[in-house]
């Protein structure tokens, strides 16, 4: 995603570069939830306790795996990963609740739709596949997009939700969001954000493109593999890249939401990561903004890709705040 590169060497933006260069050379209307269908018969490096199924939502039709027992758990992923971003660690956390890692619209086995991609209706998305679930008392999670899907779900049905952590990922419109969006290293934000620029250098060439984020992190042969495909039509693609073209209004809807909300809120970063340094400001806005339960801290080790660099870390983290 846009913030990953905050911390990229003047070496990585010199390959950002080469990659555009090559690529260049080379050729939500919101309607009642339907009821679910079942998905495969095993689930991708996880046991068959584990399942995997569909629900239709919102206009669209969304993926999700499911397993464990306890107080719901919804976790979202962020750029460019879908919901095998939480594989490493659903095993852990489904000893003590219900987990569900769901596919944003558009990304791996979630269909794709001609809009929608802004944070408000894909909060609205995991609203309904909630209600879908019949999970109430919630505690959700977003990596990176998934942060700010995560943070409009708090803002629009902050009643549904027992907490709420974001991990590494500045809040479009909130404080700390303009030295998030910065310097040269931010390059393929606004590449992503150029109407249909990206849909006709990316397809074709998105090993070489997500191979690029992918080596900011120890991300395996196998893992980057499933990434690969769960962005390996024209359409997911397309979708992740509205998804950056919504940024905007994104941060033009967050900066007007004032007003009491009572869901606890952790930020959580690496500590290697870059917005470590705006986490306080960011919280100090919340909290002006009117939330009573701000909180912040970091992952020792980790930059951005919290999971992939410190699974077990995350997990304890994710633990010890939706437990509470």
């Amino acid at each position: 995603m846009r913030n990953l590169l905050v911390f990229a060497k003047k070496r990585h933006h010199r390959h950002a570069l080469l990659i555009i260069a090559a690529l260049a050379m080379c050729g939500a209307a919101v309607v009642p939830c339907q009821a679910t269908s079942p998905g495969h018969e095993t689930v991708e490096g996880l046991d068959d306790s584990f399942t995997s199924a569909t629900a239709s939502v919102n206009g669209t039709t969304l993926h999700y795996v499911r397993g464990g027992t306890g107080p719901a758990l919804i976790l979202i992923h962020g750029f460019p990963q879908d919901w095998f971003e939480y594989q490493l660690i659903m095993p852990r956390l489904a000893k003590r609740f219900t987990v569900i890692a769901v596919d944003l619209r558009g990304i791996g086995e979630s269909k794709s739709a001609k809009a929608g991609y802004e944070a408000a209706t894909m909060a609205e998305d995991i609203h309904q596949l909630a209600g879908t679930l019949k999970m109430k008392d919630i505690y959700v999670v977003g990596h990176d997009v998934g942060g700010e899907v995560a943070y409009a779900l708090v803002r629009l049905h902050p009643q549904d939700l027992r907490g709420a952590m974001i991990l590494d990922s500045p809040i479009p419109g909130v404080a700390g969001w303009d030295e998030s969006m910065s310097g040269p290293s931010l390059w393929h934000v606004g590449f992503m954000q150029v109407p249909g620029l990206a849909e006709k250098m990316v397809p074709g060439h998105t090993a070489a493109y997500l191979g690029y984020f992918f080596s900011f992190s120890k991300f395996t042969a196998a893992q980057q593999a499933h990434y690969l495909r769960a962005y390996g039509t024209p359409e997911q693609l397309h979708a992740a890249f509205e998804m950056y073209r919504a940024l905007p209004a994104n941060a033009r809807v967050n900066a007007e939401q004032r007003g009491p909300n009572n869901v606890p809120l952790f930020l959580a970063t690496g500590d290697k990561s870059p917005f470590a340094t705006i986490s306080a400001k960011t919280a100090a806005d919340l909290r002006a903004r009117g939330f009573s339960s701000v909180e912040t801290g970091t992952i020792p080790g980790a930059v951005h890709y919290d999971v992939q660099d410190q699974p077990e870390a995350t997990a304890a983290l994710i633990e010890q705040h939706a437990a509470r």
